[in-house]
């Protein structure tokens, strides 16, 4: 099919779609013009980097990390760095997709592939939203059971409210939904803090960790565990996510306003996810210098964790701090699963369905399995649940990297904006990384 891109410099592709992406939200959000004010710029460009930051930081990462750093010590804070460095140029890749040609990357696969592809990376990456869910009410859960006593199967029910939640604060604008997502992560970030200063991890070794190790490919448990962090911070609904998001800004049109706007997007997003990063890296550090250093190398439930934390750091708060950071993870998760599941629903097939129904529709899918382990298996089979759902997300990674290299790297689609040279490099090491990886996992499984 051949046609043109909305509003884009390139030259061969589709019809635009019928309707907007995130239409209820599009362009709703001023950035000012003309020359100067960088920063008024660049604040009213923050946000959408946030939203997905927030996917970076969700209940499934905190049990690979807790794994992973129980396990191995600091050896897998090398996963977490390469991972956040992936995900900082593919979330930069997508912003630029969403500006220059006004859809999002579930608009532009579409439009770009035929009929039968474009049906499997829809349901791929139905999957993987499902997947993510299923890890963001197991932690909310998780947190309920450790603040208030309330049992899983009980604190997995309750996890409906957050469509009610999610459906209040949309009506209330895109902005108070980003300051909504901005208070939590500060709540996550100085509760680690917290947990940082009692655990007191030593300096050397979190620089070591940092440098990859041979044992990161060699020894299966630490391989399972590094690629379960890389699907838990490069999470394949997060790039057809930010696509959409950065359509909410009402930047010029023009080739300046647009090569602007990339400016400002990359750096909201990046700056978002080195907080991400440096939460994702916290939770690693104080597993490794709490638990391996302490003997308790076998710590692999968020409730073990939340229970040793208090007699290992020698304070009553450190546990209470640990719980109420894992309740604004889960909860802040829970708006970045609601609206890219909006956004593929409708991109892929142009359905526009109510976000009420299909919270719930996404939600009770993810209960099913949550529940029945939970009830089967406890809080340990329900962290076992939480690794797995990050195994998946990874397995799941290819088929949206893959399309948005392809795209971003197209003149044809992308004008003069197409990406080039070292970058275009950079993105296609990153996605053949990503299947190798993947392709090692799947062996070491057999």
């Amino acid at each position: 099919m051949h046609g043109t891109f909305p509003l884009q410099p390139g030259a061969a592709c589709a019809a635009a779609p019928a309707r907007a992406s995130l239409a209820e939200a599009h362009r709703t959000v001023p950035v000012p013009r003309g020359p100067g004010g960088f920063w008024k710029k660049l604040a009213a460009f923050s946000g959408p980097g946030y939203l997905v930051a927030v996917g970076y930081m969700d209940p499934g990462n905190w049990a690979t990390d807790l794994a992973g750093g129980a396990a191995f010590g600091y050896a897998l804070l090398s996963a977490v760095l390469l991972s956040s460095l992936m995900a900082m140029l593919l979330q930069a890749l997508s912003a630029r997709l969403g500006i220059v040609t006004g859809l999002d990357l579930a608009q532009a696969c579409a439009q770009r592939y035929p009929r039968p592809v474009r049906l499997g990376l829809w349901l791929l990456c139905e999957l993987a939203i499902i997947a993510c869910d299923c890890a963001e009410l197991l932690g909310t859960a998780i947190a309920l059971q450790l603040l208030f006593g309330l049992p899983l199967p009980l604190g997995i029910g309750l996890t409906l409210v957050d469509v009610v939640l999610m459906l209040a604060l949309q009506k209330r604008g895109f902005r108070a939904l980003e300051a909504f997502i901005l208070a939590l992560m500060g709540v996550i970030a100085a509760c680690f803090a917290l947990e940082l200063l009692l655990a007191r991890p030593a300096p050397a070794a979190i620089l070591a960790g940092l440098v990859p190790q041979a044992g990161l490919v060699r020894d299966p448990g630490q391989l399972y565990l590094a690629i379960g962090i890389l699907g838990a911070t490069v999470m394949p609904h997060n790039l057809y996510l930010h696509s959409a998001l950065v359509q909410t800004r009402r930047f010029a049109r023009d080739e300046p306003g647009r090569r602007a706007a990339i400016t400002l997007a990359t750096i909201d997003s990046s700056v978002a996810l080195t907080l991400a990063a440096l939460v994702n890296a916290a939770i690693l550090i104080l597993a490794a210098a709490a638990f391996h250093a302490g003997g308790h190398a076998g710590v692999t439930e968020i409730g073990q964790a939340y229970h040793l934390l208090t007699p290992l750091l020698g304070a009553s708060a450190a546990g209470l701090a640990f719980a109420v950071a894992l309740l604004a993870a889960g909860q802040n998760a829970t708006v970045t699963g609601t609206l890219a599941g909006q956004i593929v629903m409708e991109g892929f097939t142009g359905l526009a369905v109510p976000a009420w129904a299909r919270r719930l529709v996404t939600r009770a899918l993810a209960i099913v399995p949550a529940a029945v382990i939970a009830s089967l298996a406890g809080g340990g089979g329900a962290t076992r649940l939480l690794i797995l759902t990050q195994v998946v997300l990874s397995l799941q990674l290819p088929f949206a990297v893959v399309p948005l290299v392809r795209i971003t790297a197209d003149p044809a689609v992308m004008g003069r904006f197409a990406v080039r040279g070292w970058l275009k490099a950079s993105a296609w090491l990153v996605a053949t990384a990503v299947i190798a990886l993947n392709l090692v996992l799947l062996a070491s499984l057999a």
